[in-house]
């Protein structure tokens, strides 16, 4: 136990002899291990400060001082509590997430699951006490496509480091085209019946965190907790690295 820390740290000198850290964003020299950002890049991701929309969490970039309810929650009845996450779908932290999903950068999956962890602070997330994590899930076919769920990497990753389980409880049954370029009613029938649940997992009553990468429209987090709140579960809280 005495020699642990110091053997730990020559190792982590000697690896860094070996593999210089890089910024996971620009890719300029860091002066120590991590996989993380350098200044300049840390200090270029987009955080979502100010006030926001109490349900969606779309960030409102004027003069308001509280938060409020945008004019697409205002008429929607959404089966989430509230979504949120601490940065924009920005700049550095678009490009990082893109690199991960589609550019085989896997390592970027601890800086993204911290990143995640973030959006677990928000004080009515705190306040709630979840019981649980559930990733997105991704169509089969998909996942054979990127050979891995982006939702659920970040979820294992975060669950660690939160202390939370991740339950594997909603499978995607139905091949979906994106959602971004659709009206809400089209949104709607490209989703409906896209997600059930796997088996009969014991969720009646628990407060779950739905987590993703990022959240656009909201309609995919919908229709997933949609059905967990048909299966019982009490509260569903949306929370992504980044708000779209």
């Amino acid at each position: 136990m005495f020699f642990g820390r110091p053997i730990r740290k020559w190792g982590e000198a000697a690896a860094g002899l070996l593999y210089p850290p890089h910024c996971a964003a620009c890719g300029c020299a860091l002066s120590r291990l991590g996989g993380g950002l350098c200044r300049d890049c840390r200090r270029a991701c987009p955080k979502i400060e100010g006030a926001c929309c109490l349900v969606c969490g779309q960030p409102y970039s004027g003069a308001l001082s509280t938060d409020f309810r945008c004019r697409n929650c205002g008429d929607q009845d959404w089966a989430f509590a509230f979504a949120t996450a601490a940065y924009r779908s920005r700049g550095v932290v678009r490009h990082l997430i893109h690199q991960f999903k589609y550019g085989g950068h896997l390592h970027l999956r601890h800086l993204l699951a911290r990143m995640l962890s973030e959006g677990f602070r928000d004080r009515r997330v705190q306040e709630m006490r979840l019981d649980g994590i559930v990733p997105v899930p991704l169509h089969p076919t998909r996942r054979r496509e990127r050979e891995f769920n982006q939702a659920d990497v970040l979820a294992q990753l975060a669950g660690a480091r939160l202390g939370l389980p991740v339950l594997d409880c909603l499978r995607r049954k139905r091949y979906t085209q994106t959602q971004t370029h659709f009206h809400r009613a089209e949104r709607i029938k490209n989703l409906s019946g896209a997600f059930s649940l796997t088996g009969h997992p014991e969720v009646e009553g628990q407060r779950l965190a739905l987590v993703d990468d990022v959240l656009t429209t909201g309609s995919t987090a919908d229709a997933c907790a949609s059905v967990l709140r048909q299966a019982g579960v009490a509260v569903v809280v949306v929370i992504t690295v980044s708000r779209g």
